[in-house]
């Protein structure tokens, strides 16, 4: 059973007005609504077939929260989430289940990720079964080719997640991700819980898979080095919101929303000479709670050029050359005011 598939050139996946709260209650007995917790708060996207997107801010602002709201894991509070021209936030499970295939997901964690009860085997055989992709006889032959593919020897696929380092439980899972030939795999923080060493490799491979498969593929992640080694197009969210997108060698260059300008300082160089010259932006205080954001601008609390306009007036995403959005009412000043990203 296979995904249907669009005909239109419309973007493999597009979101728009995207909300997704959590209600936080008060009390043990007589339980009452204390307020809700804003996650995402408002996202629009747009992310055409074969395109490497990263996604990166700081813990808490939502990154997570969105993938998990883009494969209708967590429910969406309103707005339009369409993949192939298909709207997931009205797809009842049934038709949800027929497009699960094309979408897949790869956990921070593989150790919790993967049932340790079950050997790799079971685990990248599971959804051949569950969605019937091949006869019941081609399963070990195809498990076999999916070990390959991440680089494993097919020998292996009778011990259980135990038994395998942390790179290797990660290969384990995008081979299970990669079982059902999907269009979009979502790739929560991969690397964030391995060795530098093994985090290139695996960021090596996910790369190969996109080049060579055609795979769509959004890549969370704090660290923007990570994101830029493999994502043409980046997007910065802060507080459920995104406030800066565009393609990643101008945004590194020449950041136009000041969150994106702390994130970027934040990023070491190699040369210790350089390290020591270029200018570290540290922000002030912790970012809001996302159940009472500030009014206006979001990022005004922590912004070193806010104005009474950012305090009143929430910025939407608008256009600043390069093929570049921001969200930010001060995109002129903070540009004439940006340094050159270092980390080249």
């Amino acid at each position: 059973m296979t995904a249907p598939t669009a005909t239109s050139d419309a973007p493999l996946l597009r979101l728009r007005d995207v909300h997704t709260h959590f209600p936080v209650y008060q009390g043990m007995v007589m339980r009452r609504l204390k307020g809700l917790v804003r996650a995402v708060d408002g996202i629009d996207l747009d992310i055409p077939e074969g395109e490497a997107l990263g996604l990166v801010g700081e813990s808490g602002c939502g990154k997570s929260t969105l993938a998990r709201t883009i494969l209708q894991i967590t429910p969406a509070a309103s707005g339009s989430v369409q993949f192939r021209g298909h709207e997931l936030i009205a797809c009842n499970p049934r038709e949800l289940r027929r497009l699960r295939p094309a979408m897949q997901m790869v956990f921070q964690d593989p150790y919790s990720s993967l049932n340790p009860r079950m050997t790799v085997y079971d685990a990248i055989a599971e959804p051949l079964r569950v969605h019937r992709i091949v006869p019941r006889s081609e399963t070990p032959r195809r498990v076999a080719e999916l070990m390959s593919r991440v680089g494993l020897a097919p020998r292996m696929i009778r011990k259980y997640p135990h038994e395998f380092s942390g790179g290797q439980r990660q290969r384990i899972a995008i081979a299970r991700a990669l079982a059902l030939n999907p269009a979009l795999i979502v790739a929560d923080e991969p690397v964030s819980a391995l060795d530098v060493s093994v985090q290139a490799q695996i960021l090596n491979l996910l790369a190969r898979l996109c080049r060579d498969e055609r795979l769509t593929l959004i890549l969370i992640s704090h660290d923007l080095g990570v994101v830029r080694h493999l994502c043409r197009r980046i997007a910065v969210m802060y507080l459920g919101r995104i406030v800066e997108l565009g393609p990643a060698d101008p945004l590194f260059h020449a950041p136009a929303h000041p969150y994106t300008r702390a994130l970027i300082s934040a990023i070491p160089t190699p040369d210790p000479l350089r390290e020591r010259r270029r200018e570290r932006i540290v922000l002030q205080g912790d970012p809001p709670s996302p159940m009472r954001p500030p009014p206006g601008c979001a990022f005004h609390p922590r912004c070193p050029y806010a104005v009474d306009r950012c305090r009143t007036e929430t910025p939407r995403l608008r256009g600043v050359g390069d093929g570049r959005e921001a969200a930010c009412h001060l995109v002129e000043t903070i540009r004439d005011a940006s340094p050159q990203a270092d980390a080249k």
